[in-house]
C-alpha cells in the first residue's frame, strides 16, 4: 500500500493514508463528504475534537493497529517465512522478558516501546504530509508537481536529521525514494534550482512548526466536517421544531 503513496501522495481515492475517516479527516474536502455521509445515516465521530484525541490514538498506533494489520496481510498473502518471523520475536521477548521484568512486566514494556514508537512515527511522518494540500486527481499536474504539493520537509540540523531518520528531507524522498535516506539532503539544492526554474513551490519548516501545524491541520478540517453537519442538519431541526 505504501507504493501507492508514493505514487499518489494525498490524492483521495489514491492515497491510502488519506482513507483514515475511521477516526481522522484530513483537508477541506474529505470533511464536506464525510458530513453529507453522516447527515444521510448518522453521525459516527466527533471529528471536531480529532487535534484532541489525536494523543490519544497516536500511541496505540504500533502497539494495535499496525501490529495487527502487519500480521493480517502476511497470512493474508501467505507469507508463511514472515509469519514465521513475527511469532518468534514473541516467543523470544515473552520467554526472556519475564524471566528478568515477570510477565505483566514484560507486558508493560512492551507496551510502552510501541507506544513510544508509535507516538515517534505518527509525528514525524505525518509533519511531511498531512499539512498539505489534500485533494482529487488533477490530470493537468506534472508528477513532480504533484509530489511537491502533497509534501514539505523538515529543517536540516544535527537533531532533525537523527530524530526524523532523514526522512525531513521527504520531498527528495519522494522523488528519488530509492535513495539512501541518508544521501537525501545532498540532492536538496538541484531539486531546489528545479523548483525554482519552474516555480514550483518548494515548503521547509522548522520541527516545532511542522509539529504544530499537525494540530492546525486537523482542528481546521474537524471545524469544517462540524460546521458542514450542522447546516446540513439544520433543515431538520427546524421541520422536528
Amino acid at each position: 500500500m505504501h507504493f501507492q503513496h508514493h505514487a499518489k501522495p494525498n490524492v483521495i481515492d489514491k492515497d491510502p493514508d488519506t482513507r483514515i475517516e475511521p477516526l481522522f479527516l484530513l483537508g477541506d474536502t474529505i470533511p464536506i463528504r464525510k458530513a453529507q455521509l453522516n447527515a444521510k445515516y448518522g453521525k459516527k465521530m466527533p471529528y471536531n475534537w480529532q487535534h484532541l484525541y489525536f494523543f490519544i490514538v497516536a500511541p496505540l498506533l504500533f502497539p494495535v493497529y499496525f501490529q495487527f494489520m502487519t500480521i493480517r496481510h502476511a497470512v493474508k498473502r501467505r507469507r508463511w517465512m514472515d509469519v514465521t518471523w513475527l511469532s518468534l520475536y514473541y516467543i523470544k521477548f515473552f520467554t526472556l522478558m519475564p524471566l528478568k521484568l515477570g510477565f505483566f512486566g514484560a507486558i508493560k514494556l512492551h507496551c510502552a516501546i510501541r507506544s513510544l514508537e508509535g507516538t515517534w512515527f505518527v509525528i514525524v511522518s505525518q509533519s511531511n504530509h498531512v499539512v498539505m494540500d489534500v485533494a482529487h486527481d488533477n490530470s493537468k499536474l506534472s508528477w513532480v508537481r504533484m509530489q511537491l504539493r502533497a509534501t514539505c520537509n523538515i529543517a536540516k540540523s544535527a537533531f532533525n536529521d537523527w530524530f526524523t531518520g532523514h526522512l525531513n528531507f521527504q520531498i527528495e524522498h519522494h522523488l528519488f525514494p530509492m535513495m539512501p535516506r541518508h544521501n537525501l539532503y545532498k540532492i536538496q539544492p538541484e531539486v531546489m534550482d528545479l523548483c525554482r526554474k519552474y516555480d514550483i513551490p518548494y515548503v521547509v519548516k522548522p520541527m516545532g512548526r511542522a509539529f504544530a501545524d499537525i494540530l492546525t491541520s486537523l482542528e481546521k478540517s474537524g471545524r469544517m466536517w462540524l460546521e458542514a453537519y450542522e447546516e446540513l442538519m439544520e433543515p431538520t431541526r427546524t421541520k422536528i421544531d
